[in-house]
């Protein structure tokens, strides 16, 4: 208890004791003590029932009234009420306007903003931009079922993900030529969020770069065609000064090939929606396969080892995968300097499997490896001329993985290595056929 409340109840307790005294000892002078006391008695408690039906009327009078003048503990009583009920009333103003700002954030926001309710699904607020890209009007909407309103959008099996629901681009309902990208964000127990942003500009960007770098590809095809053509019909043991020159514009054009061949298959990559074809992909004879290829790119340089200890098949497009983990092995030869070790591993990886491709090669420095994946992004330019890198092995990989919904892992320690690893899902597994599993240990021991 503060020192002023305690000084207040003290008081009280002592004018208490001063009236009881005085009404006893007035009792004995009219020779009526216990009368006089009881009469007393009674007044002092119907004061403290008036001081207390007047701290009622202050609760609920919603007013605010200045504290009476005085001491004692209804006095005090009366200052700390006024005093709460000021911080109160500036904690209820504070919240009002952080709300209001809130408020006029949301609705300067360029993209739609639906607060909707978690059980019944009903609309309980929405941004002013909600009106052009959704078509939803106050007030009428408010309290509306938010699948109904935005008919023909595919929104019941989406929202039925929750937390869980991936972003969803879909024509806009008051427009088919504009694409929304819609998120649904649970923020708290009973409400989400449903932000819808246009991205028919980004998307008609990103098409005009596809096709940019499809046709540019498609057009270098023919000069490159060209080069190759002449430079097969030159006679090189004619001219034997000129043979260095020779070979390395052979060596460029090949490389030059293999960029745009790795263009195209990105650009297809990219403009694919799904996979065109699946099929259950046997895993012993492409890891066979990746063992063949790892060793005639090695040419004995280094120590190749292939485990197979999933003994599963995997579930998608058999070319597509096989380029993917084709990239990965490749990078690790060409970036393992001689004596050096490659590991193709196909294992168990908690609920799905894993396909890691492991090196004792230079390693990448935790800077690069956010980056590593896009489109040309070299760690190290000269080396990577030097091994004949086009700088798009990578993406083709995260591209295909992307396709399978699979992800792609990597762990590097500068001078020790790296590791890539592709994990899928448990949707993605098949059970291997007795065939297929004698043949490949037929195989790896051949």
């Amino acid at each position: 208890m503060p020192p002023h409340a305690r000084t207040a109840w003290f008081r009280t307790l002592g004018l208490l004791f001063v009236v009881l005294v005085g009404a006893a000892v007035l009792g004995i002078v009219i020779g009526y003590p216990w009368q006089v006391l009881a009469i007393v008695a009674l007044g002092v408690v119907g004061w403290h029932y008036w001081r207390l039906h007047r701290v009622l009327g202050r609760l609920t009078a919603r007013q605010r009234y200045a504290p009476p003048d005085g001491i004692g503990v209804w006095n005090e009583l009366d200052r700390l009420l006024h005093r709460g009920q000021v911080e109160m009333r500036g904690r209820k103003r504070r919240l009002v306007e952080m709300l209001r700002a809130y408020r006029a954030a949301a609705a300067a926001l360029p993209d739609a903003i639906v607060v909707v309710d978690r059980n019944s699904q009903r609309i309980q607020w929405f941004n002013e931009t909600s009106t052009p890209l959704l078509g939803l009007h106050y007030p009428d909407d408010i309290d509306a079922p938010l699948v109904q309103r935005l008919q023909p959008l595919p929104l019941a099996h989406w929202l039925a993900g929750g937390r869980n629901a991936e972003a969803l681009e879909t024509p806009s309902p008051l427009n088919s030529s504009t694409t929304l990208s819609l998120r649904l964000i649970p923020y708290s127990e009973n409400l989400w969020l449903l932000v819808a942003r246009d991205v028919t500009r980004l998307l008609q960007l990103e098409q005009m770069r596809r096709d940019f770098v499809a046709n540019v590809s498609h057009e270098l095809r023919t000069p490159l065609t060209v080069i190759h053509g002449y430079l097969d019909m030159i006679e090189q043991e004619d001219l034997p000064e000129w043979q260095p020159m020779f070979n390395e514009m052979q060596r460029q054009s090949q490389r030059m090939t293999q960029l745009v061949e790795d263009l195209l298959t990105l650009s297809r990559l990219e403009s694919q929606g799904t996979l065109s074809a699946e099929e259950t992909v046997a895993m012993a004879p492409v890891l066979n396969t990746l063992r063949r290829e790892a060793i005639a790119l090695s040419q004995g340089r280094h120590r190749i080892n292939v485990e197979d200890s999933a003994t599963v098949d995997l579930f998608g497009s058999n070319k597509e995968l096989h380029s993917a983990f084709s990239n990965l092995v490749s990078n690790a030869v060409r970036y393992t300097p001689a004596g050096g070790e490659i590991g193709i591993r196909f294992l168990r990886a908690g609920r799905g499997v894993a396909l890691e491709v492991s090196d004792s090669g230079y390693g990448i420095p935790a800077a690069h490896l956010p980056r590593i994946t896009e489109r040309f992004y070299r760690v190290s330019t000269s080396r990577s001329r030097e091994s004949g890198g086009t700088g798009l092995g990578l993406a083709i990989v995260k591209h295909i993985l992307n396709l399978h919904q699979a992800r792609l892992e990597i762990t590097s320690e500068v001078g020790r290595g790296s590791t890539f690893a592709c994990h899928f899902g448990s949707e993605r597994i098949r059970p291997r056929d007795a065939g297929d599993a004698d043949t490949g240990r037929a195989e790896a021991h051949a």
